[in-house]
């Protein structure tokens, strides 16, 4: 009997996850992550779960009882540093460059198909197995990832930093599941956990303010929010370093004559000058461009240098799909051509890059942009 540690997060998807594959006749064996010292950074920033067990504790609590109830053994793991080094540095400096990074990618790569994926090989496990949306075909030494089959849940994109070599021994029982689907078989199987809200936004950050979460280890001052068009200076920002290209909340800018009610929304961040620089609607050509460059890129598959390749790319999560098209450098980097603007483009989040049957093959960090063939500053 092969045997399978699943990574129980204490959410309904890896509960039943688990589930599928004892069902399929795998010997099964949770593993809780425990990636963040609650205590020691709430006793840095101030506890504010007034008085309530932190988050991370009733995920490892609800994964206790998952397992009780699939009478399976639970065990907890400590990957804090793996976690600290790899992903949260990494997230830190990514913001101090004025750059948006995804750190979520960066925690499967390092910790959950690495540090996780070792653990599990020393403990004899012959796989490991997440609750993600996403389909893997194994043929031989070489795994497909592909789009699950709920594209609205679908998380290949979370994916897309992953080796070959990390990908060989994983299953995801979710793969051709809804999340309807899902909610239904646990609660059939009376979980816990069966109507417990999914968990948003940054896994270290939970349900707070990430503004101010940010402040305590990325001090910034305040500064002039500028109209890149009038160059007239129309707000007040809190910090250069803690907006997004695109970001259109937050901004309290209002009653600005000439702007017709108009939103506003972040085009530039001058981390030099600590000035951010905004322009008026979502279809203004500041957000726009029509080439970027990738660098940093993961190769899933192996596709042919200098040659153009048709397909389509995602430049966040829950993009819709863009028809576009790439071309493989010497370098291993790509440039991303589009024959409709791309809006919103922002450096240090992940593209990612699918052929016609829905397989990721490739992905990489988005360095720069270019509108007309000319370099666009965003920081």
């Amino acid at each position: 009997m092969a045997k399978v540690i699943v990574g129980l997060s204490g959410g309904v998807d890896s509960a039943v996850a688990a589930y599928l594959l004892k069902k399929q006749g795998y010997e099964v064996v949770g593993a809780f992550m425990r990636n963040w010292d609650s205590q020691l950074n709430n006793d840095f920033l101030g506890n504010d779960w007034h008085g309530e067990i932190c988050p991370q504790e009733v995920d490892y609590n609800d994964a206790k009882e998952v397992a009780r109830i699939l009478d399976i053994p639970l065990l907890r793991i400590d990957f804090i540093k793996e976690y600290w080094d790899n992903v949260f540095t990494y997230f830190l400096d990514e913001y101090k460059k004025g750059r948006t990074p995804n750190p979520d990618i960066m925690c499967n790569k390092y910790i959950k198909f690495d540090s996780f994926l070792k653990f599990a090989k020393e403990n004899g496990a012959d796989y490991i197995a997440t609750g993600h949306y996403a389909k893997i075909i194994h043929n031989g030494d070489t795994s497909i990832l592909l789009k699950a089959k709920d594209e609205n849940k679908d998380q290949s994109y979370f994916l897309s930093f992953l080796k070959q070599e990390q990908l060989h021994d994983v299953l995801f029982p979710l793969a051709e599941l809804t999340k309807t689907e899902v909610r239904q078989i646990a609660k059939e199987l009376n979980l816990n956990v069966a109507d417990k809200k999914d968990s948003t936004g940054i896994c270290f950050i939970g349900e707070r303010n990430f503004r101010e979460f940010l402040k305590n280890y990325i001090p910034a001052t305040k500064g002039k929010i500028v109209d890149i068009q009038t160059n007239n200076v129309v707000g007040e920002h809190q910090g250069v370093y803690y907006y997004t290209i695109g970001q259109r909340k937050g901004l309290n800018i209002g009653g600005i004559k000439g702007s017709n009610g108009q939103s506003w929304f972040v085009v530039r961040k001058d981390v030099k000058n600590n000035i951010l620089y905004v322009a008026i609607g979502d279809d203004n050509k500041y957000l726009l461009c029509d080439e970027v460059l990738i660098t940093d890129c993961n190769f899933l598959q192996n596709i042919p240098k200098n040659v153009k390749i048709d397909c389509t790319g995602k430049f966040r999560y829950r993009q819709k799909d863009i028809a576009i098209t790439i071309i493989r450098n010497d370098n291993d980097t790509i440039n991303v051509f589009s024959n409709n603007p791309l809006k919103a483009v922002t450096n240090g989040q992940i593209a990612c890059f699918y052929n016609e049957n829905d397989e990721l093959f490739a992905a990489g960090v988005i360095d720069s942009i270019y509108r007309n063939h000319q370099k666009v500053e965003l920081n």
